[in-house]
């Protein structure tokens, strides 16, 4: 079943073989893009100086990275082609072939949260601080509704207000009571509803409560809005050509044993959840989204059981396939922000086709445990330099001084010698194609 999607099909055969600019035509023509949405990816200036000026303060320029498409990917048995925004190599092509390697299986499954955030209130100063509680919690409903006062176009589109919390904890300022307001925000990443509505009650919280609110700030640790991804990958499509079930187990037997380290050892759970916001925070950059919420967010989610550990979760099921799961906080949102400004970022969402939150959520979690797979699998197998340092070494020509013309050759010539990928190997290869033509 495929619905009215961007694309019809993220397999897109030869991709990486075309140029810049093919690559940019091929993809308007299959997600319908106009010229004024091409234009915003075809150089460094898609973001005007008088834009940027509306953005932030002391504006003196504009600063860009590459924009590149992973493919592949099929969530909810719909295609997506995925912006990245990131310097790093290997990250798009790693996760495109992952993602190409669930699709016997139905590529990937989401069961994300509805959107809910977080507001926070701080009481202190109070007299009777269980009574406080008491007192706040039964003047609940009245305060939900003051909420929701604030935003009744959230409240139209069936957002809004849902449910107030109250906690007591333990600091070295004494015992605090902390509010929390539990808001729907819809196709919202939520930050100025929620501050709104926690400001707005702050003066009949502390009538309530008898004590004095200080803080009124949204949290990032957003658990009741969890993106939730899985995906099952076949022995076959675990071993290098996709059809040796022998290598694959010993492929997948090595990705769980990695994936048991990351999550006993918070050293290495840093390392792995790193390269799961490789993919999640370049598709955030990419699509406007405030990338840094979504990583505290996430990493905080690592260690809310007190023990930092993986983001991911990788087993076997009884056919002795893996099957990979992903599970964090995931605020986001296409009203308001950067995306509404920032052309790329519009042209972005309209590759994606996503209409709503809740599916960029899932599009970024599905990315994120493609990534990780991608990174797992090369540690089980030959290395994670192999594959960086093979695209790496683009980067390491042009570095050595090669023209726009001499870069490919040089770094063939670099590879056909056998020796490992370094500077000084791109250096005398280069010196070496120049002293044959």
């Amino acid at each position: 079943m495929m619905s009215n999607m961007a694309v019809n099909n993220s397999r897109l055969q030869g991709f990486y073989k075309l140029s810049v600019s093919e690559r940019r035509d091929l993809l308007a023509k299959i997600a319908g893009l106009n010229e004024e949405q091409v234009l915003a990816w075809s150089s460094t200036g898609e973001l005007s100086e008088s834009a940027a000026d509306k953005m932030i303060e002391n504006v003196i320029g504009t600063y860009s990275l590459p924009i590149g498409v992973a493919t592949n990917f099929i969530i909810d048995d719909e295609h997506y082609l995925i912006p990245f925004v990131l310097e790093e190599p290997s990250v798009v092509a790693a996760a495109s072939n992952m993602a190409k390697r669930c699709q016997n299986k139905g590529g990937f499954v989401s069961a994300n949260d509805d959107p809910v955030m977080i507001g926070q209130i701080q009481i202190v100063d109070c007299s009777d601080i269980n009574k406080s509680k008491a007192a706040i919690l039964s003047e609940k409903e009245h305060l939900i509704d003051l909420c929701n006062q604030v935003d009744p176009i959230l409240v139209k589109f069936g957002g809004g207000c849902r449910d107030i919390e109250a906690r007591i904890i333990q600091t070295e300022s004494g015992e605090m009571l902390i509010l929390h307001l539990l808001v729907d925000c819809r196709d919202a990443m939520g930050a100025n509803a929620v501050n709104t509505m926690a400001e707005t009650i702050a003066n009949k919280v502390e009538s309530i409560s008898g004590g004095t609110v200080i803080l009124r700030i949204i949290s990032n640790l957003a658990v009741h809005r969890l993106a939730r991804v899985n995906a099952t990958f076949t022995r076959e499509e675990m071993s290098e050509k996709g059809d040796d079930a022998v290598r694959g187990e010993e492929v997948i037997d090595g990705v769980i044993q990695a994936y048991h380290f990351a999550a006993a050892d918070p050293f290495r759970a840093t390392t792995h959840n790193k390269g799961i916001m490789n993919a999640i925070s370049p598709i955030a950059l990419a699509c406007g989204q405030d990338w840094r919420a979504i990583e505290s967010g996430a990493h905080s989610y690592a260690a809310y059981n007190k023990e930092y550990t993986s983001m991911t979760h990788w087993e076997k099921n009884d056919d002795g396939d893996l099957v990979g799961s992903i599970e964090l906080p995931m605020a986001v949102g296409l009203v308001g922000g950067a995306v509404r400004v920032h052309p790329a970022a519009q042209t972005n969402v309209a590759l994606l086709g996503i209409k709503s939150a809740n599916e960029l959520a899932k599009v970024m979690a599905a990315a994120g445990l493609a990534q990780n797979l991608g990174a797992l699998r090369a540690l089980a197998t030959v290395g994670i330099q192999a594959g960086h340092m093979k695209l790496h070494a683009r980067n390491m020509a042009v570095t050595a001084g090669a023209n726009d013309d001499e870069v490919d050759a040089v770094v063939s010539l670099a590879h056909s010698s056998g020796e490992r990928i370094t500077a000084k190997l791109i250096e005398d290869s280069l010196v070496k194609y120049r002293s044959s033509n």
